[in-house]
């Protein structure tokens, strides 16, 4: 055998190995693309994963309280929760609870949309106000419970929203409450430049609000029944503005936010949410 045609050979029999390989690969490649195909369905990741995870409120009455003498999580947020699992999982929700198929990490509002995008977790259900901002990083629900903005301050300390010109609210970092207070404000036709403080928790404004750090303390009305004591009330209770209207955020595009539109339209329309409102004695 001459050199050449050792080398035309050794082309033959790489070409050759070559081919295999590339056909190894587009097996390979289609079953990659297959569990790709798998891992885009969110509801299909929750199934082989056993468990929804969901970010609530740790520090809100009757919406998301985490018990620490049980080690719990309570409330209608969390109620509602279950009835995702439920239907993912094609269980009642008595059974959804019981085998424990949520589980639940404490988000605050600077948290709770990049864990979604993180894929960290699968729905948010965390007094997250529905923004048409909002709406154009995640899909939401319809919402489930409208409440309104209200400002929590010492007892006697202002009388009216004209009071607050000059004095510090705590506001919720990433929260809409800011913007809701002086739209109020302008509507009202009140004169009145108050500046805001952001603080990551609402257990933070609250503690500052006690020391004198701030004059009020201003958020969502169900939020605000938390931290309300004898010494504590709502500024003119009677002047209702900003409505916050709630619902389940999810990954934009993803095929769980179909499922949370449907347990929202169900449990709304079949009174399980008027019940869960009476159970916790929701505002």
């Amino acid at each position: 055998m001459s050199s050449m045609s050792r080398r035309q050979f050794m082309q033959l029999l790489g070409a050759s190995a070559a081919t295999v390989a590339g056909l190894g690969l587009v097996g390979c490649g289609g079953s990659s693309s297959s569990s790709d195909s798998s891992s885009d369905s969110k509801v299909a990741t929750i199934k082989e994963r056993g468990k929804l995870k969901a970010g609530v409120k740790k520090d809100v009455v009757g919406y998301g309280l985490l018990n620490t003498s049980t080690n719990t999580y309570e409330g209608m947020e969390i109620d509602l929760c279950y009835q995702v699992a439920a239907k993912i999982f094609d269980v009642s929700y008595d059974e959804a609870k019981s085998q424990g198929l949520v589980e639940f990490t404490d988000v605050t509002p600077k948290t709770r949309g990049p864990l979604i995008d993180n894929d960290q977790l699968d729905i948010i259900c965390a007094t997250y106000t529905i923004t048409d901002e909002r709406k154009q990083s995640w899909d939401f629900t319809d919402p489930y419970r409208t409440d309104h903005i209200g400002i929590l301050i010492k007892k006697g300390s202002m009388s009216t929203m004209a009071d607050l010109d000059g004095k510090h609210i705590g506001v919720s970092q990433g929260s809409t409450t800011k913007d809701a207070i002086v739209k109020m404000l302008e509507d009202q036709g009140i004169s009145a430049t108050p500046t805001f403080d952001e603080y990551p928790d609402y257990p933070s404004i609250n503690s500052a609000l006690d020391a004198g750090q701030i004059d009020a303390f201003a958020m969502d009305r169900s939020t605000l029944k938390t931290y309300t004591t004898d010494d504590k009330e709502l500024l003119q209770p009677e002047i209702e503005f900003g409505a916050q209207e709630y619902g389940i955020a999810t990954k934009k595009g993803s095929d769980l936010s179909e499922v949370t539109e449907e347990v929202v339209t169900e449990v709304v329309s079949n009174g399980w949410i008027d019940q869960e409102v009476e159970t916790w004695g929701l505002l």
